[in-house]
């Protein structure tokens, strides 16, 4: 089957032109202006941006908290609805199992048949036993080149100590994994947690109060000594604060191959709305927590200036009403995460792009094309070129909407971003040149998607990335 798409503005993270392109079975086959191409089926693309499939890396369709767990891969159509093609799901190490073993176990089961995007994993890091360690530098073998370990959720079977995290760096260079970090202080959020409740502090507003941004600095820059220890790179997932971003910015600038990510609720919300009356506060519940207007502001400048790299969803979907509502008279059990997948791409062209904040050219960086390249894909997916899947989305800037959980596809009863205006729309999206995104409507098929395996040695082995860190982007 062959598809040309004509006339869009195409746009990468390097360029943007008017041209068309020709698609034959899954993958890119031609750019060009004016390609002279007869193909089955056309796309008129004029007047619109063709940008290439959005990469998440960060999403949660397996977390479990407290007995409670999330909307799974069934409503992975949020995802390309939304322009994301391609996400990078967390799965725990299961207990007596090795990390492949658990991921591969959970895709059989649980993905394989249902994902409408296409998928990689992280592996999360449950039994830090020195059989795990001996399997990591296996892992990119089997197309798994990433794990992650959290300092955070003392108590939990995912947390690791710093024995843990220096082990699984040391392990890990050797066969260019790449290891993720959530960095929080675990020992000083249990005993702030144990301050508020005591003292009868359990609404949702007391999530922020006993994670200030000192437990997220202090570890961020632990896991950063630590890696310098092991002499690996490391990667910090979802920061929240302006004081944590420039620990890792100040310590890239001193040549340490220390990368981040931010999310799109940390652009465009902040702990007051943990405060909404009538437990609302509830729906903001996420881990590092949600901080001030002027973080958000430092965030929107570091992902311009390349100082944080790529900008996820950490989707999360657990109901308000039936699951978060278990926490009504204490915080610490009200499930942590919000759905996000859907809004990623729509939250990035609403308010950096169309708000001057970003560019496009930045947006399809930070959305797609390095995420790609932090993970091992990019020679498949994050960019427009010959020999690429054909992940394209087709964007019709000529349209406004307003976000809302009654129009949703993440399968829970709200979303953060109710009521926000948003510029624009997912007009079309191709998964491997498939059309799976007509007019903005899923039409395509629950099992469509597929395991994309990352290959060792993604971004974060670059030997520095202080140049690159230096040179602001310019809107």
């Amino acid at each position: 089957m062959s598809l040309l798409i004509k006339g869009g503005t195409i746009v990468t993270a390097v360029d943007e032109f008017v041209g068309d392109i020709l698609v034959e079975g899954e993958k890119i086959v031609a750019i060009g202006e004016n390609l002279h191409a007869s193909a089955e089926n056309v796309i008129d693309a004029a007047g619109k941006y063709v940008l290439p499939g959005g990469v998440d890396q960060h999403v949660h369709y397996s977390f479990d908290f407290k007995g409670q767990r999330v909307r799974g891969f069934e409503t992975s159509n949020a995802a390309i609805v939304g322009g994301t093609t391609t996400v990078i799901e967390f799965v725990n190490q299961e207990h007596g199992k090795g990390i492949a073993e658990s991921i591969f176990d959970y895709d059989k089961k649980e993905v394989a048949h249902v994902a409408s995007v296409d998928y990689a994993y992280h592996g999360i890091v449950c039994e830090p036993s020195d059989e795990l360690f001996k399997e990591i530098p296996d892992l990119p073998g089997q197309g798994l080149p990433t794990i992650k370990l959290f300092m955070a959720y003392k108590g939990q079977p995912f947390h690791s100590d710093d024995e843990a995290l220096f082990k699984a760096l040391k392990a890990a260079k050797e066969a260019g994994v790449t290891v993720m970090v959530h960095a929080e202080n675990a020992d000083v959020i249990d005993i702030l947690q144990k301050d508020c409740l005591a003292k009868g502090l359990t609404d949702p507003y007391y999530h922020a109060e006993s994670r200030p941004p000192l437990v997220e600095i202090e570890a961020t820059q632990r896991a950063i000594y630590l890696a310098q220890m092991a002499e690996a790179p490391i990667y910090i997932v979802h920061v929240t604060a302006k004081e944590v971003m420039e620990t890792i910015r100040n310590a890239a600038n001193n040549g340490v191959p220390v990368y981040g990510e931010t999310c799109t609720h940390y652009l465009m919300l902040d702990k007051e709305d943990l405060a909404k009356p009538d437990f609302e506060g509830a729906k903001y519940v996420c881990s590092p927590v949600l901080r001030t207007e002027k973080d958000r502001h430092a965030l929107w400048e570091a992902i311009n200036n390349g100082w944080l790299n790529a900008v996820s969803s950490d989707h999360c979907g657990f109901d308000w009403k039936h699951q978060k509502h278990m926490g009504r008279n204490d915080f610490t059990n009200i499930p942590n995460g919000s759905p996000g997948v859907e809004n990623r791409l729509a939250i990035l062209w609403t308010y950096g792009v169309k708000k001057g904040n970003i560019s496009r050219q930045r947006l399809v960086d930070l959305y797609a094309t390095t995420p790609a390249k932090i993970n091992g894909l990019s020679h498949r997916k994050g960019h427009i070129g010959v020999g690429m899947d054909a992940d394209l989305v087709v964007y019709d800037p000529n349209h406004t909407s307003i976000i809302s959980a009654e129009t949703s596809l993440h399968g829970v009863d709200f979303n953060i971003y109710e009521g926000f205006e948003q510029e624009g729309k997912v007009d079309k999206v191709l998964l491997r040149g498939k059309l799976m995104v007509d007019d903005g409507k899923f039409i395509g098929e629950k099992g469509d998607g597929q395991f994309i395996p990352g290959t060792a040695y993604g971004l974060c082995y670059e030997s520095s990335n202080k140049e690159k860190q230096d040179q602001p982007v310019n809107v």
